[in-house]
C-alpha cells in the first residue's frame, strides 16, 4: 500500500495513554509517503502527564511530521477552505471529542480541523480510546458510526476484567483504515 503524497490531517486528542500508539502510526504513515498536517486539542497541547510533558509531545510529533502543530482553532480553520487535507484522522480520539464531533461541537483545534474538512466532504478516520465506550461514550459513537464520511480504526476492549466499558482501537490497523476511507469503504471487522 502506498500514501505517497496522501495529504493527512492527523489530529491527537488527550487520551494520553495512547500516545505512543499514534506517535507509531503516525511514523508510519510518513514512511509510507504521507504529508501529515499535525494538530492537537488544548488538552494534549498543554497538560503533562505522567505520559510525558506538553512539550516534549509537540516536539515529538512536530518531528514526525516535519512540520509545526496547529494548537489553535484559528488556525485549524483554514484546512477546509484552502482544501489542505485528502482525509483527516483523529488518533486518539476521546470520548469527549467523539461527543462534540457527534453534536457538530466546534471549540477545539481538532473539532475545528475536521468541521473545515468535511466542509468539502473528505473522509473523516476515528481512532477512538475511551473508558467509557460501551456505556455513557456508546450512543455518541453509534451516531458517528452512523455518518456519512466517518470511518472507524477496528477497536476492542483493552481490559475488560478491569475496564468493563473501555474501548482502544488498534492503532497497527491505521494505514489499512486510511486507504479503505480514502475508497469510502469502512475497513472490516469493526469490532475485533
Amino acid at each position: 500500500m502506498s500514501l505517497k503524497d496522501i495529504r493527512v490531517g492527523y489530529c491527537i486528542c488527550g487520551s494520553f495513554c495512547t500516545f505512543e500508539k499514534s506517535f507509531k502510526a503516525a511514523g508510519e504513515l510518513t514512511a509510507m509517503g504521507a504529508k501529515l498536517i499535525p494538530v492537537m486539542s488544548f488538552n494534549s497541547a498543554t497538560l503533562d502527564t505522567r505520559f510525558g510533558s506538553a512539550r516534549d509531545n509537540i516536539a515529538r510529533f512536530e518531528q514526525i511530521a516535519g512540520t509545526s502543530v496547529i494548537k489553535t482553532i484559528v488556525d485549524a480553520e483554514p484546512i477546509g477552505p484552502k482544501k489542505m487535507c485528502d482525509i483527516m484522522v483523529v488518533a486518539p480520539c476521546t470520548a469527549n471529542t467523539l461527543a462534540k464531533l457527534a453534536l457538530g461541537i466546534t471549540d477545539t483545534p481538532v473539532t475545528m480541523a475536521v468541521k473545515s474538512h468535511l466542509r468539502n466532504a473528505g473522509p473523516v478516520v476515528i481512532a477512538v480510546s475511551t473508558n467509557d465506550a460501551l456505556a455513557g461514550c456508546a450512543k455518541n459513537i453509534g451516531m458517528l458510526q452512523n455518518l456519512k464520511n466517518y470511518y472507524f480504526v477496528p477497536y476492542k476492549q483493552d481490559d475488560y476484567e478491569k475496564k468493563p466499558n473501555s474501548i482502544v482501537a488498534d492503532f497497527t490497523l491505521l494505514p489499512q483504515t486510511l486507504d479503505a476511507a480514502l475508497s469510502r469503504k469502512q475497513l472490516q471487522p469493526v469490532i475485533l
